[in-house]
């Protein structure tokens, strides 16, 4: 799939989450090959005046492609955050138009700019024209159920410089209740000649194949599903060429995590990086025998020596 010039391995595509889509757990998604990664959302404000924890959010490594989400709602300040991006090496350049957080809508950003687009196609202008690399979309089916507008957003974007789009089933009112509508997806792919990637629900192979066939999107991307299974864009892949997948044994998922650990204590320090880890430590844990108890233990310590003992016993063969 074609991202402008930019040409993606595969069309399964990693989506941005605060909190969650860090360097780190970036790093551990890339051993199985997603399409594309995205950078967690990072607030424009704080790109432009070249925050050291910010700028380090968007530190491009190696040759890899880099994908950064930024959220604004001001068109000049979102214009001088994607001139930084571009500065900083990124190849692309995401607007937030979906997170549904009260304080990223009550700042009148993220999934707000869907009940005002004026503000939203200015804000599209805006970074379109900031820059030269390519510009992505990722929004929600709209406001509220009597303001779907994503269909009617997206043609304008495309004309604007939107070089793809992707579209989360659900409006901004249902945050993550209830079932994203896949069906809607398809309205919004109708209306543009540009890439569309579908969003919402994704958990399983079944998942998969609903979704493209209901939305007729050229691609996916996974956000909660990866929750404690980064494997699972290995195993999409695999299953899309109609072959049988393999979920990686024990003593692999151990290795993993213990990688994912040592990551998270690098790029954080220990204190902070423990914390970061923990979440993922219990989705990586979750539905395993004697998982409870397991978590309750790494909740109580600080000591990220014994969580790696911990670690060590709880996933063995």
């Amino acid at each position: 799939m074609l991202i402008r010039n930019i040409k993606l391995p595969n069309n399964i595509l990693f989506a941005p989450m605060s909190g969650v889509s860090d360097a780190p757990y970036r790093k551990i998604v890339k051993k199985f090959n997603p399409g594309l990664v995205f950078s967690e959302m990072i607030a424009s404000r704080a790109l432009i005046h070249k925050n050291k924890k910010t700028l380090r959010m968007v530190k491009k490594n190696n040759n890899e492609i880099l994908a950064i989400q930024i959220a604004g709602c001001e068109p000049d300040v979102m214009y001088d955050a994607a001139k930084v991006c571009e500065d900083q090496g990124a190849d692309i350049i995401d607007i937030n138009m979906g997170c549904p957080v009260k304080k990223i809508v009550n700042g009148y950003a993220g999934s707000a700019l869907m009940k005002d687009e004026d503000l939203a196609l200015k804000i599209i202008d805006s970074v379109c024209k900031a820059t030269k690399i390519p510009v992505t979309l990722k929004m929600r089916t709209g406001w509220d159920d009597n303001n779907k507008n994503a269909p009617k957003i997206a043609k304008i974007a495309e004309s604007l410089g939107i070089s793809l789009i992707t579209v989360h089933g659900r409006t901004r009112c249902q945050m993550f209740k209830g079932k994203a509508d896949w069906a809607f997806i398809k309205k919004v792919k109708q209306e543009v000649k540009i890439p569309v990637i579908a969003n919402g629900d994704v958990e399983s192979f079944k998942d998969v194949q609903d979704i493209l066939r209901i939305s007729r999107a050229d691609g996916l991307m996974i956000g909660r599903g990866s929750y404690g299974k980064p494997w699972i864009f290995e195993e999409i892949q695999t299953m899309l060429s109609d072959k049988p997948y393999k979920t990686p044994n024990i003593s692999i998922i151990r290795d993993i995590i213990n990688e994912h650990h040592q990551l998270c204590l690098e790029h954080y320090g220990i204190d902070v990086g423990l914390k970061s880890f923990r979440k993922h430590l219990c989705w990586y844990s979750k539905s395993l025998r004697n998982s409870n108890s397991f978590r309750q233990e790494i909740n109580k310590t600080l000591d990220h020596r014994k969580i790696t003992s911990l670690i060590n016993t709880f996933f063995e063969d």
